[in-house]
């Protein structure tokens, strides 16, 4: 059976589990839903997600919602143990994996989506960017990635030396960190050199690359 994943093909949500299934070499269908008509407001999509966000999965009759929820759930059921997650057997690379996901979820998500929804969402709904709070986001962005710069400076991973799905769970902001002016999605920085050496290697992932060239 082919996974179904239904969301939006721009959506950096989606573009978290369609890296999984890619590095997983697991068949998918990506059902596109419409923005404009609301889609995900339905109440046949609430049915399956109630909260009306996207994406969410079906696997042969199992669904699940939530993203990073659904990529676990695809390591374990699809042959990812001992390369996206570590085995549960291993308790210290289990500890680092759970650390290095608490880090991009608090750390990373959290600060970057709040710049995008002031400088990228509010236009495209007709909202007002207000300026401060965006220079407020960016400059909070910039003192994580001090951190970030600091742990990649021990290891070559955020978990340690082996790759997760903690790592690539940062990728579907790619093109929007470039544009706000973050010099490590280009291999090179001067104030975060470890950033962007790991960053490099992950964004060279053949998975990324697919996901890239379908959305």
């Amino acid at each position: 059976m082919v996974v179904k994943l239904y969301g939006h093909p721009l959506a950096t949500s989606g573009h978290r589990v369609q890296i999984v299934l890619e590095e997983l070499n697991v068949p998918y269908e990506l059902i596109t839903l419409s923005f404009e008509k609301q889609d995900h407001k339905s109440p046949e999509y609430l049915a399956h997600q109630p909260f009306g966000q996207m994406p969410y999965m079906d696997d042969d009759g199992f669904e699940l919602f939530e993203t990073r929820a659904i990529c676990r759930y695809l390591a374990v059921k699809y042959g990812g143990i001992g390369t996206l997650l570590p085995p549960q057997s291993d308790v210290e690379a289990t500890a680092r994996f759970e650390q290095a996901a608490s880090v991009e979820l608090n750390n990373f998500e959290a600060p970057v989506s709040q710049l995008a929804w002031e400088v990228w969402y509010k236009p495209m709904r007709g909202l007002k960017t207000i300026p401060e709070e965006a220079q407020a986001y960016k400059t909070k962005l910039e003192g994580r990635m001090d951190a970030y710069d600091a742990m990649l400076s021990k290891t070559k991973f955020l978990a340690g030396d082996d790759l997760t799905m903690a790592d690539l769970f940062h990728l579907p902001y790619e093109s929007f960190l470039k544009e706000q002016g973050f010099d490590f999605v280009s291999g090179e920085s001067t104030r975060w050199p470890n950033v962007a050496r790991w960053w490099k290697e992950i964004a060279s992932r053949p998975s990324w690359k697919k996901v890239i060239a379908s959305s």
